[in-house]
């Protein structure tokens, strides 16, 4: 049958990935969410547009599983020049992860799954809304790719009160319920919606404007899945809507690439999705 094939590729997927975890000695520990945000924090590129009166409506950016590249700054300096802050988190060099052989484990779903990630979201959220120049009250999160995966998995974690794999608790004040405290979006650009995925199992349980920028015939996460999830929610009344842009890769917003990588920067696309995405963040925020 159709379901236990599907099975038994999950649970190979994770022996696999338990055994490249093993061999590179990159096991996964839980750590309480202010020893997370130790990590982090120092990494984090906090970027405030100048001379702009505070409070400011705040971006969490989170990027690819090749971790931070030239998308997070593109999307943060349009951030700041339409006049809000950003705070791209790298998930990646805190955890010693930016080496080529190891974010390819994470890119193959193998290493940090977006559920596990999404601990870095929980604490970057709550480090956030206690930064001097953020509004609290008005935080957006963007993912791309795999950054989308780990919004999304926070997202249907939160809404169950189901605490993120890699934190021993919830941060103060961020335990589950329907709607993350002062988070008004989510912009996810090519996310994976596959097997692996706890929003595409789950949904969510928030009641706040997602956004999803696809790719026609994406070659690396299949944007069917993610259309269908979103028809799901969107059935269950949550406000979610999509753009797909044909005719680009996976990755279009992002112009450094890895060695031999097939997929393509398109400048014009990228321009439409800055154009749509902080038309769609400026709504959220009542701009």
């Amino acid at each position: 049958m159709w379901w236990i094939a599907g099975a038994a590729g999950l649970v190979l997927l994770l022996l696999l990935g338990n055994t490249a975890r093993n061999a590179l000695g990159l096991s996964a520990t839980r750590m309480s969410p202010d020893a997370l945000s130790a990590m982090l924090a120092p990494a984090y590129d906090i970027r405030v547009p100048d001379g702009a009166p505070g409070p400011l409506p705040t971006a969490l950016l989170f990027s690819g599983c090749d971790g931070v590249r030239d998308n997070m700054g593109r999307w943060a300096d349009a951030l700041n020049a339409a006049g809000w802050a950003a705070v791209i988190v790298d998930s990646h060099g805190p955890r010693g992860y930016d080496d080529l052989n190891v974010w390819r484990l994470v890119c193959a779903g193998q290493l940090l799954s977006g559920a596990e990630r999404a601990s870095d979201v929980a604490v970057a959220l709550r480090d956030a809304r206690a930064m001097a120049f953020a509004d609290p009250d008005r935080i957006a999160l963007i993912g791309a790719s795999h950054g989308g995966w780990a919004v999304l998995d926070f997202l249907a974690l939160h809404g169950r009160g189901e605490r993120p794999p890699l934190l021993r608790r919830w941060p103060a004040g961020l335990r589950g319920g329907d709607a993350p405290p002062g988070v008004v979006a989510a912009l996810v650009l090519y996310p994976y919606c596959g097997a692996l995925s706890l929003a595409a199992r789950r949904g969510w349980q928030a009641d706040l404007p997602v956004m999803m920028l696809l790719v026609d015939g994406d070659t690396i996460t299949n944007e069917s899945a993610c259309l269908a999830l979103a028809a799901r929610m969107q059935a269950a009344g949550r406000p979610v809507a999509t753009q797909v842009f044909p005719g680009v890769t996976h990755g279009f917003d992002q112009a450094e690439k890895a060695p031999l990588s097939t997929l393509g920067h398109d400048p014009a696309a990228t321009r439409e999705a800055l154009r749509i995405g902080l038309a769609f963040l400026n709504d959220a925020a009542g701009r």
